[in-house]
């Protein structure tokens, strides 16, 4: 059995010499690394992964099946399994007809992954404490994937998928491998923003195919915001009718938001969307008449619209029925809330706003109005049996909130949002961490070389206060990013998330990083992912080819 390495059909980066990694701030030794592969690599890396060079398995496209283990507490019949086990029977063989033998595989018993799920259950959706660990098998007389549940089945499936490797003479292998693989944190996150650019339903789907081969498990959908509300409701549709770009073309129907959450489940993905109120809100109003604040120039109305208007009876029995539907609509415990950016502005200039103030007994602390009004969205959307995320502000403003609320960190400040999740973990509440995760920021080089290097852990904190840290999203947001470039500026940069968010705190050897990531690259590529290059060199397989 030879060693995984040379001659790996659409798997193996090239460097293109010293230049490569000299440029990126790495030693020039790498070159080495990268011209002779790595036998069992992974992306992102597993707990732990023991490979060999001698033994394994000659797999055939004409033989080769998964199947569910006999004891397995999952069934034929699972959805999720079943047509997980075509998907990477298809990325594996990928045009190899299924009865094309070769002379080498007749005689291989390596013929079937069985899969064992322990836990039953395989209807559902994935949840924020749904198990992931797996263990992975393989050597000459079997070949085993053991999962606890079917979204641990899932993770393992990609691993095996990235081990099997392709001889230059056309054959299939798989070294002889033993892998114990959990990931670090259970909320892996992936924010797509759809309203300052539509992105298209297909290019949301491509996204999740690749978020899974990632291993990320949340995708944060930013549905709404100010430029656009593309998001068809039932309730009230004049929202999208006259808040979206174009009401026919740039809206995502009942049917489309069916087609992201099912196409995410089958792939152990959460969907969790964010409706952002107060602020960000602008799109809302033309289908919304009275929800927003009128702004006043002086003592007359100046015919712009502020923030929704916190003030007004009206307000919250319109969000008590939009987010009645939205809790209906997405199946996920979780709801995010935004809470961000809120100008206070136009609520200064108001006279009503101003009156309600000093009732109040607010003064001219408009942030204990913003507070007032998220306490109540908060109190409409725990009655529908519903947990929610919020940006940091709603924190930092001293909202109170309910003991298990999320807080999003996302401010940088100079480089002391650890400072930030110090505060919020120090208060019992768990927090989520995207401040140095922001991909729409791009710059000329290497700049996935900072991200990986974030420690979502490295503050100051007990460690029941680390604990508290549930992981972290990368954030793409859209105000230069459509359809055309969304692909690339996210992969494979995303990917050095997933690793952080996946992998053993130890995993953080940039040089071994580089070669594994570029290796990825070409799969990503090879599977109709456009993923940028690190930096020069070529794949086997360029995107495109076959």
């Amino acid at each position: 059995m030879p060693a995984r390495g040379k001659g790996r059909e659409g798997k193996g980066a090239r460097s293109g010499g010293c230049a490569a990694v000299v440029m990126a701030g790495l030693p020039c030794a790498l070159v080495l690394l990268l011209s002779a592969g790595s036998a069992g690599a992974v992306w992102p890396q597993p707990q732990h992964l023991s490979a060999g060079s001698e033994g394994g398995c000659r797999l055939s496209a004409a033989r080769f099946r998964f199947a569910h283990a006999d004891r397995s507490a999952v069934a034929p019949g699972c959805e999720v399994l079943d047509l997980a086990f075509q998907r990477y029977w298809k990325l594996l063989f990928r045009a190899t007809r299924r009865d094309a033998g070769n002379s080498h595989t007749q005689d291989s018993p390596c013929t079937v992954l069985s899969v064992n799920v322990t836990k039953p259950g395989c209807d559902g959706f994935p949840s924020l404490d749904s198990p992931e660990n797996y263990g992975l098998t393989v050597s000459d007389q079997l070949m085993l994937l053991t999962a606890e549940t079917v979204w641990g089945a899932l993770r393992g499936l990609e691993t095996f998928s990235q081990l099997v490797w392709r001889s230059d003479d056309g054959t299939f292998f798989v070294n002889k491998t033993d892998v114990v693989d959990f990931p670090r944190f259970p909320h892996r996150g992936l924010l797509l923003d759809t309203s300052r650019h539509y992105l298209p339903l297909k290019a949301i789907l491509e996204t999740l195919d690749a978020m899974a081969y990632n291993k990320f498990n949340v995708f944060h959908w930013h549905i709404v915001d100010d430029p656009s509300f593309p998001y068809e409701s039932v309730v009230f549709p004049d929202l999208s009718r006259k808040g979206a770009y174009n009401p026919f073309t740039h809206v995502y129907t009942a049917s489309d938001v069916r087609t992201v959450i099912d196409h995410a489940r089958l792939r152990g993905i959460r969907v969790v969307p964010e409706f952002d109120t107060p602020g960000h809100t602008h799109s809302w109003g033309p289908g919304a008449p009275g929800l927003l604040t009128p702004c006043y120039l002086g003592p007359k109305p100046s015919g712009s619209y502020g923030p929704v208007n916190p003030i007004l009876n009206t307000t919250y029995r319109f969000m008590s029925k939009f987010f009645a539907e939205v809790s209906a609509v997405f199946p996920d415990f979780y709801v995010h809330l935004g809470g961000d950016e809120v100008d206070f502005t136009c609520w200064r200039s108001n006279p009503e706003i101003k009156k309600f103030m000093q009732e109040m007994g607010f003064g001219q602390d408009y942030s204990k109005l913003e507070s007032f009004y998220i306490q109540r969205l908060l109190d409409i959307v725990s009655s529908f049996g519903k947990g929610y995320m919020v940006w940091q502000e709603v924190f930092d403003n001293a909202v109170k909130v309910k003991p298990d609320t999320i807080i999003h960190v996302w401010k940088e400040n100079g480089g002391h949002y650890p400072n930030e999740i110090a505060s919020v973990t120090k208060a019992g509440y768990r927090a989520l961490l995207s401040a140095p995760w922001y991909l729409n920021y791009i710059s000329y080089g290497q700049d996935w070389v900072g991200i990986y290097r974030v420690e979502p852990l490295e503050f100051k904190g007990t460690p029941e206060q680390k604990d508290l840290v549930i992981g972290g999203e990368a954030c793409m947001w859209g105000e230069y990013v459509d359809v055309t470039n969304l692909s690339p500026r996210l992969w494979p940069r995303a990917g050095a998330v997933a690793e952080r968010l996946w992998s053993n705190k130890t995993v953080r050897n940039v040089q071994d990083a580089y070669a594994r990531l570029a290796d990825f690259r070409c799969t990503l590529l090879r599977r109709g992912i456009r993923a940028e290059p690190l930096f020069t060199g070529y794949c086997e397989n360029e995107y495109g080819g076959v």
